[in-house]
Parts: C-alpha cells; sequence; structure tokens
C-alpha cells in the first residue's frame, strides 16, 4: 500500500510599501540605511548575505541579498518619501517584522502596505 505523498511547496511572502513623512536626515544618510536594512533582516530571521547602495541624488537605493530572497529600500529626501519591498522565500522568516522595523526606524508618519502571498504548490 502506497502512502499519501506531500507536495512540495515554495513559500513566498513579500511585503511592500510607500513611506511618508519619514525623518528627512534618515533619507539621506547611506550609512544609517544599510544598519537598518542589516538589522532588519535579523528582526525578520533572514540570513544576510550582502548589502549594496548607491547615493543617487540626495536620495538612497540599498538592496539587500539575503538567503532567503531581498529586502529593498529607495528614498527621496526631497519629498521624505521611501519605498520599500521585503520578499522572503523562507517559511522561517517574518517578512512583515522587518517591514515594520523599516518604517519605525525611518519614522513614517503615515505609509502603506501590501502583502503579496508568490507560495506555490507543484
Amino acid at each position: 500500500m502506497m502512502g499519501v505523498v506531500s507536495t512540495p511547496k515554495v513559500v513566498g511572502r513579500q511585503v511592500y510599501g510607500s513611506l511618508y513623512e519619514c525623518d528627512n536626515e534618515v533619507l539621506k544618510d547611506v550609512k544609517r540605511l544599510e544598519e537598518i536594512v542589516k538589522e532588519a533582516a535579523k528582526v525578520g530571521n533572514m540570513t544576510l548575505l550582502d548589502i549594496k547602495s548607491w547615493k543617487i541624488g540626495e536620495g538612497v537605493s540599498v538592496v539587500a541579498i539575503v538567503l532567503e530572497s531581498h529586502i529593498t529600500i529607495h528614498t527621496w529626501p526631497e519629498y521624505n518619501f521611501a519605498t520599500v519591498d521585503v520578499y522572503s522565500c523562507g517559511a522561517h522568516t517574518d517578512p512583515y517584522k522587518a517591514f515594520m522595523y523599516i518604517v519605525n526606524e525611518l519614522k513614517a508618519k503615515r505609509y502603506t502596505i501590501n502583502e503579496a502571498d508568490r507560495s506555490s504548490e507543484f
């Protein structure tokens, strides 16, 4: 008699949004933003592999590659605005916690949050 074979599942959870009325000085600070992303990876129980950042005018883009996928922040200090994307393929991770950590550290007075379940069963 054959047993029931469970279907493999790929877990994919994405939390992303726009942050408004953020702390202008933080939005310009490359090193501070890198620290925030590093800590967000820890808060979300993700394994940081690499981090790159670019100063673009007054704004900054930070891209972190985590073992489970990525975390990004893009800032526009002239508008006190940032976008954040946290995507994880690990069931053990919490991209929502990582996203909310970033919201708090950028001192956003308001924000939008979107969640996408990108999991798949085969």
